[in-house]
């Protein structure tokens, strides 16, 4: 009886173990695939801090556009001199990132006003349709800046707002940067694409889409 129990709890052992390894397994397909699926949204949002960087005359020490690991994406640069070319830098993505999916989103919802009967429907319209629509969902998804740029803008705020009240202009923004992360639990960066989509929808006369 003894030797059966021993068996019977080997025997469990190494399902658990297989289980989860299968679960661990699982687990990282699925970030690898999510990685996978955002990288244009990462490279635009990177894209847009660098040419900011550039815009400004802010000198970049390193840029990653995209990479497996965290922070999938960064730019390193110095220390602007001026308040403006910080919150320059910060926000840059926001526009860069919205301006190009909604355009994506736009030339998704065109494609979509051309097709007659779904039957019918290329591979080739199948296939721009999915392409497209993935980068606007993805590029918008990514739209908003990062906690680490608002953590800069606010701490300049801090320093600066009694040399140069005008800094405090940028608070609302600051604060709607930090509302925009914390919400993003909630998937408040996926409902911006999707608005964003929505719009377009809207302005290609597909209202009722």
């Amino acid at each position: 009886m003894n030797a059966e129990y021993v068996i019977y709890a080997v025997v469990i052992a190494v399902a658990v173990a297989v289980l989860a390894a299968v679960l661990v397994g699982i687990v990282a397909l699925v970030r690898l695939l999510l990685r996978l699926f955002t990288l244009p949204g990462v490279v635009v949002h990177e894209f847009a801090h660098k040419q900011a960087c550039d815009l400004v005359g802010v000198p970049v020490l390193e840029v990653a556009y995209f990479r497996f690991d965290d922070p999938p994406g960064y730019v390193q640069h110095v220390t602007p001199e001026r308040y403006r070319a910080s919150f320059v830098v910060s926000v840059a993505p926001f526009l860069v990132n919205t301006v190009v999916a909604f355009a994506a989103f736009l030339g998704l919802t065109a494609l979509v006003t051309t097709v007659g009967d779904l039957r019918t429907v290329s591979n080739g319209t199948i296939a721009a349709a999915t392409v497209l629509g993935w980068l606007g969902l993805s590029i918008g998804m990514h739209a908003f800046p990062s906690r680490g740029d608002a953590n800069v803008l606010w701490t300049r705020s801090r320093a600066e707002w009694r040399r140069s009240p005008r800094v405090l202009l940028g608070v609302p923004i600051i604060v709607v940067i930090y509302v925009a992360n914390l919400l993003s639990w909630l998937w408040a960066d996926v409902l911006y694409a999707i608005g964003l989509f929505i719009l377009a929808a809207w302005v290609m006369g597909l209202g009722g889409l």
